[in-house]
């Protein structure tokens, strides 16, 4: 899953930190910074990966990849 906006995108200092619990840029008092080490934590838990990069000319694009698995088929019942 990708998803990109287009505004001004994010500052190296906040790249580094940006999945860490309890950051925010936010004014304090204005979200706890959970969110994004949240979505973290789950996709790391389902063997996935998320990150974010900077589109040129503006813009971040956040992807998340997780692995596509196949659910077992169920048995074939037989006919008597």
């Amino acid at each position: 899953m990708v998803v990109a906006d287009d505004g001004p995108g994010v500052p190296p200092e906040v790249m580094l930190r940006i999945f860490d619990p309890f950051f925010t840029t936010k004014p304090a008092g204005v979200g706890t910074g959970l969110g994004l080490s949240i979505l973290y934590g789950i996709v790391h838990q389902h063997g996935g990966e998320v990150s974010v990069e900077n589109r040129p000319g503006g813009g971040a694009v956040f992807t998340v990849e997780l692995r596509v698995l196949q659910a077992p088929r169920p048995a074939m019942k037989s006919r008597t």
